[in-house]
């Protein structure tokens, strides 16, 4: 236990200090005091990597190859098509329960609006946070016997959602970590939930390109047909749900 609160507090000394100094680098450089969209890819980018170089040189998080030797590419696919899956239910769910502020709205806007923002959010966001909250929070806490499985991924899930530092994304995030928690335990490997967080952060990316109005909803996007939004909901669990038992059926550690 006290390893994974020394690596959340690690994760968020990172996000803070390393963030703080790109910031002020940049200012001193380029002589200005506003925030550019510039800016806040830079300081993402910079902060994912410093953070996957810490956790990875400390050998806090190991990596292997063994996993990705029993080629094991069913359980790739199926995390990629459950992320598909699981967008137009999450957005449902999140429209239906109680609104919840959403203080870095702005500063993700910006970073989603260029192109060099999928390289933060689409890439380097989901390798980083699965290398910190699966492969170095979750494991610390599977070993604590009296937590149980589930008990270390629903806490290490608390863990990932508190850290995205934003009430309107907590609900989803604690979601998420309960999913990816659930593969890490099965595969012992970061790799299928990388596969599923880079699926949910690429679409995440594609939709504000398509849709850019952050206060759009589904019934807008269904040309205000009720139906229509339910209809596309079952049709997104019939993705989903079968995705999520394939992966039950094919996921399991190396030998």
């Amino acid at each position: 236990m006290k390893k994974a609160i020394c690596y959340i507090l690690v994760f968020v000394g990172l996000q803070i200090v390393v963030g703080y100094l790109v910031d002020y680098l940049w200012k001193q450089i380029t002589h200005t005091t506003d925030t550019t969209n510039y800016l806040l890819i830079t300081s993402t980018v910079v902060v994912s990597i410093v953070t996957i170089a810490v956790f990875l040189l400390t050998r806090w998080t190991k990596v292997s190859p063994k996993w990705i030797r029993t080629r094991p590419w069913n359980v790739l696919f199926w995390s990629v098509v459950a992320s598909l899956g699981a967008i137009i239910p999450s957005l449902w769910m999140q429209e239906h329960m109680p609104e919840l502020p959403n203080i870095v709205e702005q500063e993700f806007d910006m970073i989603l609006a260029d192109r060099w923002g999928y390289v933060a959010i689409g890439l380097l966001a989901p390798l980083s946070e699965e290398i910190v909250f699966r492969g170095a929070i979750l494991k610390s806490l599977l070993g604590v016997e009296r937590l149980g499985a589930w008990g270390a991924i629903a806490l290490s899930a608390v863990f990932f959602s508190l850290a995205h530092f934003n009430p309107a994304q907590m609900p989803h995030a604690f979601l998420i970590g309960l999913l990816l928690g659930w593969m890490y335990w099965r595969t012992g490997s970061i790799l299928p939930g990388v596969a599923y967080h880079w699926a949910n952060n690429s679409a995440a990316y594609i939709l504000y390109h398509v849709y850019p109005d952050p206060d759009i909803k589904l019934i807008h996007v269904f040309k205000g047909s009720e139906q229509h939004v339910l209809m596309a909901v079952a049709f997104s669990l019939l993705i989903l749900l079968p995705a999520l038992y394939q992966l039950h059926l094919w996921m399991r550690r190396a030998q």
